[in-house]
């Protein structure tokens, strides 16, 4: 890439820092063409009045010197000089020629005051091109010099604060303008990120303008839409593979009377098969109304304790380890079958399990489900909590199973507010972690 190449304008990364620079550039555009608009009005009227004021004064103090007599003249130089106004006697010591604007405009109104009876010769100090004199010769001929110094005007201190507290006021009122406007945006976001297809989400308040009211009102009907879908969705594989059921049963029937043979243990092993998905399926229906079960509170170790014990009931090498985690507000049933879904799928791939309390605070705790089995490459371990996902990998050891017992975890997990957290332990193996709140 060429380095020389000039840079685009970066621009801020959110839509409230974006719609604020643009605000606070147009205002201080607007701020600064009205403030010099007012500061040449200003100037001009001053600069108006000034000149007039000069005319008047050195006409005045001209002709007053030039009748005195020229012994009292000293004793009135200081009552005619003025400010930046001084009036001297002698030639003064100015001998270059004038080169601001402002020194010839003050010549000018001088020459004017002064008219064709007394010739007036302006010139400017070496070091001060704003330092000017300008000499006139009395009737009896004694030299006076009028000593200038043209300063600029100066804003006073008051008005730079009105200005200053204005602008303030204006950026703040912009900034407040521009979050009022985005928070809607913001609001949208966050219901959007929060959208769970599994559960149903608390509709948004549709009050504000007619524009944020009508894009909330959409979304509301989005989010019902969505949620209509899914339950469709759900009903209709609940509903398929209930049906299902009754003709896999009458084929496996038909298949007791067929005579041994290797096609009908292929035909008995097909249907065993379908059976088994057709009832997972079923089970993944039902696992996305598990709101409909109660919430009841359950002493969690005893709970754990006589899970773990069904199972060495049965032969299987499933063990129980970790802190006292005490009374949880859970349903029961839904907790159970996550939990029998990660030991079945831990004695599947590993032949034993290792279930794990541990308490993190006082108000969550983690169940953690453990085996020293093959583990699930890193870049699956998203893509398996999927429907349907089965890995054609290490983890297929027999058929690889109908894809559904991990999701169903999953979708049972978010029904209890739960998380479900897959990873690959040190040494090998999986550990399936479910973060609760107590």
């Amino acid at each position: 890439m060429n380095s020389d190449a000039p840079r685009r304008f970066a621009w801020p990364g959110t839509l409230v820092a974006r719609l604020f620079l643009i605000f606070l550039a147009g205002l201080l555009l607007a701020y600064g063409l009205s403030f010099a608009s007012l500061f040449y009005e200003r100037y001009s009227a001053t600069k108006s009045m000034m000149l007039g004021d000069l005319e008047r004064d050195v006409a005045i103090a001209m002709d007053i010197l030039d009748r005195l007599p020229a012994a009292e003249r000293p004793a009135w130089l200081p009552r005619l000089s003025s400010g930046d106004r001084e009036y001297l006697l002698g030639n003064g010591d100015a001998d270059q020629p004038l080169k601001l604007e402002a020194a010839r405009t003050a010549a000018l109104a001088i020459e004017a005051a002064l008219g064709p009876a007394r010739p007036v010769a302006i010139r400017a100090m070496a070091n001060d091109p704003r330092h000017i004199q300008a000499r006139v010769v009395l009737s009896d001929g004694q030299p006076v010099t009028l000593d200038i110094h043209l300063a600029m005007m100066g804003l006073a201190p008051w008005l730079v604060i009105v200005l200053a507290v204005q602008l303030v006021l204006l950026i703040g009122c912009a900034w407040l303008a521009v979050r009022l406007a985005v928070r809607p945006l913001t609001r949208l976001a966050e219901a959007a990120e929060a959208l769970d297809p599994n559960s149903k989400s608390p509709a948004l308040d549709e009050r504000g303008p007619t524009e944020v009211t009508h894009a909330l009102a959409a979304f509301n009907a989005m989010q019902e839409r969505i949620a209509t879908h899914v339950a469709e969705r759900m009903q209709m594989l609940g509903a398929i593979s209930h049906d299902l059921q009754t003709p896999i049963t009458r084929m496996k029937l038909r298949t007791e009377f067929m005579e041994d043979s290797v096609d009908r243990d292929k035909l008995t092993n097909d249907l065993n098969e379908v059976e088994r998905l057709v009832r997972e399926g079923i089970d993944y229906a039902r696992s996305a109304h598990g709101k409909v079960e109660p919430l009841a509170r359950v002493e969690l170790n005893a709970f754990l304790e006589s899970l773990v014990y069904d199972y060495q009931d049965t032969g299987k090498r499933v063990s129980l380890s970790g802190d006292r985690a005490g009374p949880l507000l859970t349903r029961p049933h839904a907790l159970r079958r996550i939990l029998g879904n990660l030991i079945d799928n831990a004695l599947k791939f590993a032949d034993a399990a290792d279930v794990q309390v541990l308490a993190r605070t006082d108000t969550t705790l983690s169940i953690f489900v453990l085996d020293r089995g093959p583990g699930i490459p890193e870049h699956e371990l998203a893509n398996v909590l999927q429907p349907f996902y089965r890995l054609e990998g290490s983890r297929n050891r027999d058929t690889g199973g109908t894809g559904l017992g991990l999701a169903i975890a999953h979708q049972l997990a978010d029904v209890l507010g739960a998380k479900l957290i897959l990873s690959n332990r040190e040494g090998g193996g999986l550990s399936a972690e479910i973060r609760m709140s107590r």
